[in-house]
């Protein structure tokens, strides 16, 4: 008969298995930076939120240098509701008047993303929270027209694309010891606010900084295949052909279209994982098996 003294020294001996398991990733690692593009239902939830702050703080601790981009679709769908605004999604990008711009700038440069930062530093992190309109370091421009799905075209109103990241801020930042946490609004050349979609953000800024990975977190256990099964590994060229396909469709192609960006401009892998999961971020980077869908621009890398 088993007694707790033996079950206490096979829980120590197994915690010490797990050090010696990420040990090689960690020596991988260090000094690389790490993309994470935090969303879902983890950024809701108090002890995800908690989790995920936690996981930021020891990342940077072991001398990897995490850039945390955030989403905020939940929160601002309540301030829009309380205000009585309506506002309608295209293929997971949100039609953003002007009226909506105010609400999204007011919740995701504003408490959103000093939410976050507070939670980090409160956990022994030191992070420091901006947008792409401090040092008008996200440089974009606006989206004319998109297609909705019956086929008509219609201006989506204050929504941008990418066109530059100025990356020294950032640089900055990192060497100075902090995680830059970025809300997803950028800047045109007029220096007008931009709605950014935040997986659109985290892929430009992984590309613009060389990253070593991107971590794309949200409500999905991973990239599905045609079966619905969720695949541990895929190809940029497969991820293409699904999206061609309609395997991948709605807000699945912004998340997915950032990681081939992503990949395309030298990211070596981009993950997409399931942020309901205590330490998702932990378990993807740092095991052998992982637990979400590694994208990578070959097979075999």
């Amino acid at each position: 008969m088993t007694n707790a003294t033996d079950t206490s020294m096979k829980d120590l001996v197994f915690k010490a298995s797990i050090l010696h398991e990420a040990l090689p990733y960690i020596r991988r690692f260090h000094g690389r930076t790490f993309v994470v593009k935090y969303g879902g239902h983890a950024m809701v939830d108090p002890t995800l939120r908690d989790s995920f702050a936690r996981d930021m703080t020891l990342i940077k601790l072991i001398g990897i240098n995490p850039i945390v981009v955030h989403g905020g679709g939940p929160q601002i769908d309540a301030a829009l509701s309380q205000l009585g605004v309506h506002s309608e999604r295209i293929d997971g990008l949100r039609v953003t008047d002007e009226k909506t711009m105010d609400v999204v700038e007011m919740v995701l440069a504003g408490r959103v993303n000093s939410e976050i930062v507070s939670l980090i530093c409160h956990h022994g992190g030191r992070a420091v929270g901006l947008s792409g309109k401090d040092d008008s370091f996200l440089r974009c421009e606006k989206i004319d027209r998109m297609k909705t799905k019956s086929g008509n075209e219609v201006d989506p109103g204050r929504v941008g694309r990418v066109v530059e990241v100025r990356t020294k801020v950032l640089e900055q930042l990192i060497a100075g010891g902090f995680i830059p946490v970025v809300a997803p609004i950028g800047v045109d050349v007029d220096g007008r606010s931009l709605n950014i979609n935040a997986d659109t953000v985290a892929g430009a800024i992984a590309a613009a900084t060389k990253a070593e990975k991107m971590l794309l977190m949200t409500d999905i256990e991973g990239v599905r295949d045609e079966s619905g099964k969720v695949t541990s590994s895929i190809t940029a060229a497969a991820v293409e052909a699904m999206i061609e396909s309609g395997v991948i469709s709605g807000g699945m192609i912004p998340k997915v279209q950032s990681a081939l960006d992503a990949l395309a401009m030298g990211v070596k892998k981009c993950h997409v994982v399931d942020g309901r999961m205590q330490h998702a971020a932990l378990l993807e980077v740092f095991t052998d098996s992982g637990i979400g869908t590694q994208i990578l621009r070959e097979a075999n890398l």
